[in-house]
């Protein structure tokens, strides 16, 4: 089953961080990306790895 993508917006809200950090992490393939028409998602899986690290270092 194909893992669920994530919009810019709820990466971001995720996070609690702008649009543009969420699009330069994926520019920096610190989180996995696609492009979708003028759209970019993120795999749910993925993000919720990157998130896990991200809140351990930011403690």
């Amino acid at each position: 089953m194909a893992d669920k993508l994530l919009t810019l917006k709820e990466v971001s809200q995720m996070f609690d961080v702008s649009e543009t950090t969420v699009k330069r992490w994926a520019r920096e393939h610190l989180l996995k990306s696609e492009k979708q028409g003028n759209d970019v998602k993120f795999p749910e899986t993925d993000v919720l790895k990157y998130k896990q690290i991200h809140d351990q270092l930011h403690k």
